[in-house]
């Protein structure tokens, strides 16, 4: 693929600027940092187009805190001004990732997302009687950082671009050279093109007939358990080798008639639910609801927004989950916010 360059004087276009900021500050508006940007927007857009022209761009302090939902994990989220910067970059750079990435890999990209790679996974599920799952050992912590720069200066020949991946990429790390932060947006692209390699390895090199990648979450469909055990391996040594990244130790081979949980889901060839672990969260967050509004900490505007989000969620796929769906919304319909638009329970 041809190197891509001269984009550095796009990053730091205000009319790009001043779209990062709009994504940036969507639903963040009331947030002090936030607020406090825009109270001095174009001051700070010319700020940050001078130190990005002049190459003197310096990585603000990440916050750190904890979530548990759906298991504990350590969020590095960027201050706001760095959080504008990544926008601006990912609207310049996200299309040369792009044209790096296969038809097959779901996660940050425009109409991909989790409901597409549910639905391409069913559709591989009807083809092929068997399934391998796996999934990369702690994949953002593990990420080095000289193979992720060595990849982009492979992608990008744009000099002062590549200096600052390289000092967005050096600001964080949990042991020297190594880790990207965990609810930084560039983090996320960035660990998405780390796997591209995987992705043409699997499909071109071991000319896997089914594939879905959504980040470091990926399956592979086969005819036997045999093959797929070497396609594990391979695929275990490839990581390993290129990379320097690990399988979790426990890949699953099974039937798929037997059901694979996958994004939050249970699929089987003839239709798709909601797994365990999905429905007992979003019952948790619906009473989280009830019990937020009836506080009074959660007005009707912020409880149907809320709502809607949870019902998004939810649905998965095709509609087999709408009966449990709408019992467990009843609670806010009896409070009269109605079940959600389209169920057939309306």
């Amino acid at each position: 693929m041809k190197r891509a360059g001269r984009l550095m004087e796009r990053v730091w276009d205000r009319d790009n600027l001043r779209e990062a900021f709009a994504r940036a500050a969507r639903g963040k508006r009331a947030r002090r940092d936030a607020a406090a940007f825009a109270a001095r927007l174009d001051e700070n857009l010319a700020d940050l187009a001078r130190d990005l022209a002049d190459g003197t761009y310096s990585v603000g302090p990440y916050h750190q805190f904890t979530i548990f939902d759906p298991k504990e994990r350590v969020i590095t989220a960027p201050c706001f001004r760095d959080r504008v910067l990544h926008h601006a970059v990912t609207l310049v750079c996200e299309p040369v990732f792009e044209r790096f990435l296969i038809g097959d890999t779901f996660a940050c990209r425009k109409g991909k997302g989790r409901l597409a790679a549910v639905e391409r996974a069913q559709r591989f599920a009807r083809r092929a009687p068997w399934f391998l799952k796996l999934d990369i050992r702690k994949y953002f912590n593990s990420i080095r950082h000289d193979i992720l720069l060595a990849m982009l200066g492979r992608t990008f020949k744009d000099r002062r671009l590549l200096d600052l991946f390289g000092r967005i990429i050096a600001s964080h790390e949990v042991a020297p050279g190594l880790g990207l932060p965990i609810g930084s947006l560039t983090s996320q692209h960035f660990a998405n093109f780390y796997l591209g390699r995987l992705d043409r390895f699997v499909k071109e090199g071991l000319r896997a007939g089914g594939y879905v990648r959504y980040m470091d979450d990926f399956v592979v469909w086969g005819e036997d358990r045999s093959g797929l055990a070497i396609v594990r391996d391979r695929i275990g040594e490839y990581l390993t080798g290129e990379l320097s990244l690990d399988l979790k130790p426990e890949p699953y081979i099974n039937r798929t008639a037997c059901g694979m949980d996958f994004l939050g889901c249970r699929i089987y060839p003839t239709h798709v639910l909601l797994n365990r672990r999905s429905r007992v969260r979003f019952a948790r967050k619906v009473r989280w609801l009830e019990r937020e509004h009836a506080a009074g900490r959660l007005d009707e505007a912020a409880l149907q927004h809320r709502a809607a989000a949870l019902v998004a969620f939810a649905r998965a796929g095709p509609t087999t989950s709408w009966r449990w769906r709408h019992r467990v919304l009843q609670s806010l319909a009896a409070d009269g916010h109605g079940p959600e638009p389209g169920d057939p329970g309306r």
